[in-house]
């Protein structure tokens, strides 16, 4: 989330006319995240967010997003839902932009999590891909490890600016997760991208998982792979470690509702290191590539470096829960 599109009360207000809503009270941009422009709108003394997509998303991917988000809340996953408009669709044109609104999730995010956070987590994660697997409707995963390469060619000659090593860590990890990569898991839609800032708690009961924009068909072991680099590990970032006991607790969570084959096991530490290497090169993107004007949190890029040493020197998946 973040705010790129700068709509004053008029204009939202025209926004809203295109639904069944009523009278705005109030709007506010969300400044955290970085993909699109974000506004928590009160209606009628409701709770909307309304999302503006920008050009980092694709517009035919948009009826994934609302469709997955839909089917998960016909499923009793707690997640937003998309608000439908006067022409009965959920994905609304405005001023050259599609949009969307949906529901508002009451909690909110908690920057430390504890081990039992992490299980409860663990658990949620695999009722959303038990739910996921029999979804007809598809997305590839377009920052898979395919993409990874091109993506560092394009960042190759000034990501040193950010740390003078980058260029040789990044391409040695490359080298090795491009070498190892598993071929044939257990797969189906995941967030991928389930950041703290995604998963909401209230009154530190888990509540529910918001911004499903980078959901994709994936290995489900892979979305395991990213909450560990995201969830699992505790520190300033120059001296981050692993919390053991925190990755434990998300899988004996995880597993109490879907079990991990061998193969999956296997191959945890290459998914992690994969999951580090991505939102490496993302964030060292944008980085590089700051939006003039926007209202915008970048990420730190650097925060990845001790994970990745981490997932290098790891020796199979008991380093990660026994």
């Amino acid at each position: 989330m973040a705010v790129y599109t700068k709509f004053n009360h008029d204009k939202i207000e025209k926004i809203l006319s295109l639904y069944n809503l009523g009278k705005l009270n109030q709007f506010k941009g969300i400044e955290e995240g970085i993909e699109n422009t974000n506004y928590f709108l009160s209606v009628e003394k409701k709770k909307f967010i309304l999302t503006i997509y920008e050009k980092r998303v694709k517009s035919e991917d948009l009826p994934f997003f609302s469709d997955l988000m839909s089917s998960l809340n016909k499923s009793n996953f707690k997640c937003p839902a998309p608000i439908i408009n006067k022409q009965n669709k959920t994905i609304t044109d405005f001023d050259g932009k599609k949009l969307m609104i949906v529901s508002f999730l009451e909690g909110k995010a908690k920057q430390n999590l504890s081990p039992l956070n992490c299980k409860s987590i663990g658990i949620e994660v695999a009722k959303m891909h038990k739910i996921t697997k029999d979804f007809k409707f598809k997305r590839e995963n377009d920052l898979s490890v395919k993409s990874w390469r091109s993506l560092f060619y394009s960042v190759k000659d000034k990501c040193s600016k950010i740390h003078k090593d980058l260029p040789k860590l990044i391409e040695e990890n490359l080298k090795d997760v491009e070498k190892n990569w598993p071929r044939n898991l257990p797969r189906g839609i995941i967030h991928a991208d389930l950041f703290h800032d995604n998963i909401f708690f209230l009154q530190d009961k888990f509540s529910g998982i918001i911004d499903f924009y980078f959901s994709c068909e994936d290995f489900f072991a892979f979305e395991i792979a990213i909450c560990f680099n995201a969830l699992c590990f505790d520190g300033l970032k120059e001296n981050l470690s692993f919390n053991v006991t925190k990755a434990k607790n998300f899988i004996d969570g995880y597993t109490s509702v879907r079990k991990l084959n061998e193969e999956e096991k296997i191959n945890i530490k290459v998914l992690s290191q994969g999951a580090a290497l991505r939102f490496l090169l993302t964030r060292v993107f944008d980085a590089l590539n700051k939006v003039e004007g926007a209202i915008v949190k970048i990420k730190d890029p650097i925060e990845y470096l001790k994970r990745l040493e981490f997932h290098k020197n790891s020796k199979n998946y008991e380093d990660y829960f026994f």
